[in-house]
């Protein structure tokens, strides 16, 4: 599922009032948003637009840098960090390259001494020297926090959707500890080329359980709400000022795109929901524990092309 964190009204896409006081009707229009293709907007989240503007801003001034600065906080073994250009191949069967973009992960910080640290996805954030970007973590921190509260808000209308308690996923092992994971996204300024194999990013699902997307003011971004059409029908979202399949084309103009993935913690044991089956219809996929489930993911999309 992905969920456009931008203000305003999407033309085709259901809009989630999080200000609304009637936690029903917001569920219910979830619920139908995920049935119909598991992208909704979401307004009144209570995040400022000057936080927005100071986040895209600094992730800006990141990409700016030159590759030699980026390589000095490169992607670590808990996915911390930057990512170059081709990294990652989101879906191999029809990319000859990797996506034309470059990324940076920022987690929940854990100290080097907290007991968590050990977990797989945990420990301490890499973070650019405060010298060549002061303030740059600290709005990043703020900007994180301020995601996970919307993130949990989204997630009880979630369960409530599914005739679930609406603190179902607060338990310690799901979100009360979750991987949390910001990305920052800069797409360079080329032409994408399917028929030649060529994407900003690759057509896929995410891999956790909501992901909160805001763009900048640049088109790019495609869903496919019936992923197994044939051909597939290929919808544009248009940005707002302010899982399903989707993926980016670039059109010769940069983009900019800041994703908050909210995962289950690594311990979680992912099954089928006690309300989505029943004697007749029995569960589809064996149980996973998250974290194993997220490294193969990860290690499927990670591309060939890419050496640092």
């Amino acid at each position: 599922m992905a969920v456009s964190a931008d203000v305003g009204n999407g033309k085709g896409l259901i809009t989630i009032d999080l200000s609304n006081c009637n936690l029903a009707h917001s569920a219910s229009l979830i619920r139908q948003a995920c049935l119909d293709g598991g992208f909704f907007y979401v307004i009144n989240h209570g995040i400022r637009q000057e936080l927005f503007e100071e986040l895209f801003d600094r992730s800006r001034t990141f990409f700016q840098l030159p590759l030699e600065e980026k390589m000095k906080v490169l992607k670590n073994k808990d996915f911390k960090g930057y990512t170059p250009l081709m990294d990652q191949m989101l879906d191999p069967s029809k990319q000859s390259t990797g996506d034309c973009k470059e990324g940076y992960y920022i987690g929940f910080e854990v100290a080097k001494d907290d007991p968590h640290a050990t977990k797989r996805f945990f420990g301490p954030n890499v973070w650019p020297s405060a010298d060549k970007l002061p303030g740059w973590k600290q709005t990043m921190e703020k900007y994180y926090q301020e995601a996970l509260g919307v993130g949990r808000r989204v997630a009880r209308l979630i369960a409530l959707s599914l005739n679930l308690e609406a603190d179902f996923f607060d338990k310690p092992e799901i979100l009360e500890e979750p991987i949390a994971i910001l990305r920052l996204l800069h797409y360079v300024d080329e032409i994408s080329k399917p028929e030649l194999g060529i994407y900003g990013a690759g057509a896929h699902s995410d891999f956790g359980l909501l992901t909160l997307l805001v763009t900048d003011e640049v088109s790019g971004l495609q869903i496919c709400k019936n992923k197994d059409a044939e051909p597939q029908i290929w919808e544009d979202v248009h940005p707002l000022r302010g899982s399903t399949l989707h993926r980016v084309l670039l059109f010769g103009q940069e983009r900019y795109s800041v994703a908050f993935f909210l995962e289950p913690g690594p311990d979680c044991l992912v099954e089928c929901l006690p309300t989505c089956h029943s004697g007749s219809n029995p569960p589809k996929y064996f149980p996973v524990k998250y974290g194993d489930y997220l490294a193969q993911r990860f290690k499927d999309t990670s591309s060939e092309s890419s050496s640092y």
